[in-house]
């Protein structure tokens, strides 16, 4: 678990990556700042971020990965937050679904899926939150009925990241009245339909409604064994609730380089603001905030790579960074003044962005009540 300093392979990476995010994506970012990237153009860059290997930075090399850190991973995903929450939230879908096959499917859907998710051609995404559940996964309604060697699939989830780019989804399903399951769903072969949902913040990329109807799938794809949903989806959660906590320190990030640039050059009472004592106070805690998160959610990626569970410190990491970022992103826009409030400046659209982050995977309010939980070992969800 030793987070400090990084290795010279580790530094080398991230600035290479750096380099190349800077030049070649923060344009394109820009560029459709606030517009949806149609497939055809997130493919194009998915491809270039893979040919830096980023989708198997965790996946071992007999299967086409680099067989690195989860702490590695962590440190070049920031890398790509800050230039864009958008990509960085595709990117975070594809490389989590790559690991999850890697991890739980069986041979024949991982050599089919895994080489397209490495290479950013194919998109994955994971179905687990519905209309009418979220964080109480076990409440799941999609539903799969046997029908000899197949299911027959019937629901509608919500709030997938990567739901109209998606090739497949792995869908979190209740295949016998207590048991969920996770089943590999593929678009063109077994149908299911995806709408986009409209947002304050983070439209450049898909979150969307998808809707599944009599998808009739073989049982042969179901991935990490029947009745094992429930179990491996906290899994999941522990590694996404880390990686959302990465989302709001690039983002904090983000809003801090502007910040600090601006208060550089914008002068008031005949000197430059970040002269100013307050504006100094200011800058001082948002950096203080940004980085305070980032070890939260750094400890939480060397507990995964230690192979201890972390629910605990994930959640932290995850309540303690996305809150922060509002805070940190309101305070850029403060800094900014009435340029904060105009489309020139990028701090409005990283505010607005910082406001979705408490909310996916657990709320805030979901994440304390999980701590106290494993604190007391009461729990207050019923």
């Amino acid at each position: 678990m030793n987070l400090f300093p990084p290795t010279e392979e580790q530094r080398a990476a991230v600035d290479s990556f750096r380099k190349f995010l800077q030049a070649e994506i923060k344009p394109i970012a820009r560029e459709y700042r606030d517009r949806f990237l149609p497939k055809e153009k997130m493919t194009e860059i998915q491809q270039m971020i893979a040919e830096f290997g980023f989708f198997g930075t965790t996946v071992p090399t007999q299967y086409g990965g680099l067989g690195l850190s989860f702490l590695t991973k962590a440190m070049l995903f920031e890398e790509i937050v800050a230039v864009s929450c958008d990509i960085g939230l595709c990117a975070m879908i594809n490389a989590g679904t790559a690991e999850f096959m890697v991890t739980n499917a069986p041979a024949h859907l991982r050599d089919r899926y895994l080489p397209g998710l490495l290479a950013g051609t194919v998109f994955g995404c994971f179905g687990i939150s519905e209309p009418d559940v979220g964080s109480n996964v076990a409440d799941i309604k999609t539903r799969g009925v046997r029908d000899g060697d197949h299911f027959v699939i019937n629901g509608e989830k919500t709030w997938i990241t990567n739901g109209v780019y998606s090739d497949f989804i792995i869908c979190t399903t209740r295949t016998s009245d207590k048991g969920l399951s996770h089943i590999l769903i593929d678009r063109r072969e077994h149908g299911y339909e995806a709408r986009n949902i409209e947002k304050i913040g983070m439209n450049s990329q898909s979150t969307a409604q998808v809707f599944i109807t009599d998808a009739r799938v073989p049982a042969t794809n179901v991935i990490g064994g029947e009745g094992e949903g429930l179990r491996n989806t906290m899994k999941v959660f522990e590694k996404a609730r880390a990686h959302v906590g990465m989302l709001s320190v690039g983002l904090m990030r983000a809003s801090l380089e502007e910040s600090i640039a601006y208060a550089k050059e914008r002068k008031q009472f005949g000197k430059v603001i970040a002269s100013h004592q307050l504006i100094a106070e200011k800058l001082a805690e948002m950096a203080t905030l940004a980085d305070a998160s980032r070890l939260m959610c750094l400890r939480a990626f060397a507990l995964i790579d230690a192979g201890i569970r972390c629910e605990v410190e994930s959640s932290m990491a995850k309540w303690f960074a996305t809150e922060s970022a509002v805070k940190v992103c309101r305070d850029a826009v403060q800094l900014h003044g009435g340029n904060g409030l105009t489309k020139e400046f990028q701090v409005e659209r990283l505010l607005r962005e910082a406001i979705v982050i408490p909310i996916p995977d657990g709320t805030t309010e979901i994440q304390k009540l999980l701590i106290s939980r494993q604190l007391t070992g009461f729990s207050s969800f019923v």
